[in-house]
């Protein structure tokens, strides 16, 4: 028998019930007991979905409120005591404080999860942090999946991954020293207890064997594991993601019961486990992607499995290459989408019915699923040739790219003076990120015009009264470079994925960003291509409105396949430099309308990276080489920008350089400028707009807190090459709140020039 078994399910409901009960728990408007039942009948239909699929074991404690590392700093008992809770008894509102803050504390960190898009709760870890057991919610669920029929195996962040994944809060020394001693024995009574409870088999997920895990962390993985395996569970550790191969006598010493590996992200490492890991021990593999909406080559993955198969017997599990909940839920409600485009997806639920056909040909033969291989193998041929896909004339113009071609005319020291000497800006230039607050009135007229109650005429003067205000107001405020504010933009993905050949959309494709935040992602399905200008027409009409140098807005083509599900059938760098080249069509359009400053926003290169730092040379080569790609054969008079969000940038700021866009903005206000010094020790080139106020908030910055900020930049950066701008876009702001950080931001600006035109 082969064991199909998931580590988790999509948690936000195939309509995004989660997401509006929690919502209307947190304005008043549903009670804790409604939010709770919700939740409940979420877990119901999720357990009944994989068992019909034939799972032979189902997830528990993949379903959160908020965020699964969360509920495991809960269960643990590991809260920030800054917040006075106590975990044995923490109360929902109280957990939902610890992801949002509240009146006197703000709300613990977030960051991406590993390589993916999905945001998780970061511990904060003390020297005095302190670990109890509060195993109450997991047990109720194992009890609610048994009283459903089903088998369980709970699955749990690693202990190692989870100190990794962590911040320390002050300097106290290797945290596997301090904290895992304490750590460890908490996870131990934890497996106890589950055990108790009929957790027989328990995933624990170890996703840091897949990045590059410091030597502490692993020398520890041999005393944690014996520990644990004392408690008289079956282990299965998952990992995901990436290879783990170079770990496999390190997972072959574990006390261990099987390992999980992805072989979507790495499908070499399959041959290595398929030769060294132990017959008597389970290997689970992963084959189906859990992070992608395309079907899997059914006949393609169960001729890979067949061999293991014939080897490990029942000790061969088969699983998503990750959790599913990464996927979209169910592709059978989308009724919009292509036909043909749609019969080459899969949904978590779709991934499910995969799976189940893939147990039984591996236990029943082929034949057994006769019909299933031949529409599977219908749907690979047709997206393997379609026309919708495969355009000629767009892979001819990357297939003839030369050498240099993604190279600016000239020099930076050339181009910058070309630029000032049309621009003639100030020192200290001022400008934004791009986008202005999103009013309701805006996404009301972008609403109403998408469902045909609004004409086009109406939708157009609409959203030019709101840019004529925008521009307004920066001409009032004298920001030296203006921006249209983006007022038809409902997002900086999207926007443009609905203008460009390639891609597609979803009505129904959501998946949980953090907490109660989803998002559609846009689906690239095939080579990409530029039709028609898609900001000519707005950054005209704006720049029609002031003397100042209008600033385009375009999003960079890394964050255009990051922030998208990226079709699967060809290289991220072919996808990446195909839509570098749209956006290259793009530029040089701005620039014959006379839009000579132009800003390719790159805010995922950094969480694009691989996982593994020897594959870091070769992303970044191709990568700031789609980026250079977006401007080339742009004058040398035309200033192009870039923005990145908050990331570590010290590691890699030789390729950040090598994009060599003449202007980058970057988010410091959080970090007191933090960032920029290691942009001033690496002494970078080219123009830098450190960001002088946070925009996450609506609080109004006091002058002598931008001054500060200002004033460490300029001891960083040489005056001329400083440029002074917001932390990032405005979108999420009310517009009292954007005009009074402006005015301060202004202000600020100009009493610094006054003091360097005085010391002239």
């Amino acid at each position: 028998m082969t064991t199909f078994h998931l580590s988790g399910y999509p948690r936000i409901g195939a309509k995004r019930e989660l997401k509006f009960a929690v919502e209307a728990f947190w304005k008043g408007a549903k009670s804790e007991a409604e939010l709770r039942e919700t939740a409940a009948e979420i877990r119901r239909l999720n357990w009944a979905a994989q068992k019909a699929a034939g799972a032979d074991l189902v997830p528990v404690g993949d379903f959160s409120f908020y965020d699964h590392v969360l509920d495991t700093l809960c269960t643990l008992g590991a809260l920030p005591k800054r917040f006075g809770f106590d975990a044995s008894k923490l109360t929902l509102p109280e957990y939902f404080q610890l992801a949002r803050g509240n009146a006197t504390q703000f709300a613990m960190e977030m960051t991406k999860w590993f390589d993916t898009n999905y945001h998780y709760i970061v511990p904060e870890w003390h020297a005095d942090t302190e670990f109890s057991v509060n195993a109450a919610n997991l047990i109720a669920q194992i009890k609610e999946a048994k009283a459903q029929g089903c088998d369980i195996k709970p699955t749990l962040v690693g202990p190692l991954t989870l100190l990794w994944l962590g911040k320390k809060k002050e300097e106290f020394g290797c945290r596997v020293k301090t904290l895992l001693p304490k750590l460890l024995p908490a996870y131990a009574q934890l497996l106890r207890e589950l055990a108790a409870a009929g957790a027989d088999w328990i995933q624990i997920d170890e996703p840091i064997l897949a990045a590059d895990a410091p030597q502490p962390y692993l020398d520890a993985f041999p005393n944690v594991y014996k520990e644990l395996a004392a408690t008289g569970v079956r282990i299965i550790i998952g990992t995901y993601f990436a290879t783990v191969a170079e770990h496999l006598n390190l997972l072959k010493s574990l006390p261990v019961h099987g390992v999980h590996i992805d072989c979507v992200r790495a499908p070499e490492q399959l041959a290595v486990f398929a030769e060294g890991w132990p017959q008597e021990r389970v290997l689970s593999v992963g084959l189906i992607d859990g992070r992608n909406v395309w079907r899997a080559n059914l006949s393609k993955v169960i001729d890979t499995l067949a061999p293991l198969n014939a080897k490990f017997g029942s000790n061969l599990w088969i699983a998503p290459s990750c959790s599913l909940l990464h996927s979209p839920q169910d592709l059978a409600v989308e009724e919009k989408l292509d036909a043909e485009i749609k019969s080459w997806m899969a949904f978590a639920a779709q991934k499910l019915v995969e799976l189940g056909i893939v147990k039984r040909a591996l236990e029943h033969g082929k034949d057994s699923v006769k019909a299933e291989l031949a529409a599977s193998d219908a749907a690979a041929a047709d997206r393997a040739t379609n026309k919708k896909i495969h355009n000629p004339a767009v892979q001819e113009r990357v297939g003839s790219l030369k050498a240099g071609e993604d190279q600016r005319k000239s020099p930076f020291p050339v181009r910058i003076q070309a630029q000032q000497a049309w621009m003639k800006l100030p020192l200290l230039p001022t400008t934004t990120i791009g986008s202005f607050p999103q009013t309701t009135e805006i996404r009301q007229a972008r609403a109403a015009f998408k469902k045909g109650e609004l004409s086009a005429a109406d939708y157009d003067a609409a959203m030019k009264k709101e840019i004529a205000y925008c521009v307004e107001v920066q001409e009032k405020l004298e920001i030296d470079v203006p921006v249209h504010g983006e007022a038809e933009r409902n997002d900086m993905v999207e926007y443009f994925g609905e203008q460009l050949a390639g891609y597609c959309f979803t009505q129904f494709g959501w998946v949980q960003s953090y907490g109660s935040r989803c998002v559609k992602p846009p689906v690239i399905f095939g080579d990409v291509s530029r039709p028609e200008p898609m900001t000519v027409y707005w950054s005209s009409y704006a720049q029609s409105l002031t003397k100042r140098p209008m600033k385009g807005m375009l999003t960079g083509p890394v964050t255009m396949f990051k922030w998208s599900f990226v079709r699967d059938d060809v290289p991220l760098s072919t996808v990446a430099k195909q839509i570098a080249l749209a956006l290259n069509d793009e530029v040089l359009d701005l620039e014959k309308a006379g839009i000579k400053v132009i800003q390719i926003d790159e805010p995922a290169i950094r969480e694009a990276m691989p996982l593994k730092k020897a594959q870091w040379d070769e992303y970044l080569a191709w990568a700031c080489e789609a980026f250079r790609l977006s401007s080339t054969g742009a004058e040398d008079s035309t200033q192009i920008h870039t923005h990145m969000c908050y990331s570590e940038f010290n590691d890699i700021l030789p390729a950040i350089a090598s994009m060599d866009a003449d202007v980058i903005t970057i988010e410091t206000s959080r970090s007191d400028m933090e960032l920029l010094t290691a942009f001033g020790d690496f002494k970078y080139p080219n123009d830098i707009g450190p960001g002088v106020y946070d925009i996450h908030s609506p609080r109004v910055p006091a002058e002598v807190e931008v001054e500060h900020l200002l004033r460490k930049a300029m001891e960083v950066v040489p005056v001329e090459r400083l440029w002074v701008n917001p932390d990032c876009g405005l979108k999420t702001r009310g517009w009292k709140e954007t005009l009074e950080q402006l005015e301060v931001m202004m202000a600020v600006t100009k009493k610094l020039r006054g003091e360097l035109d005085n010391k002239r």
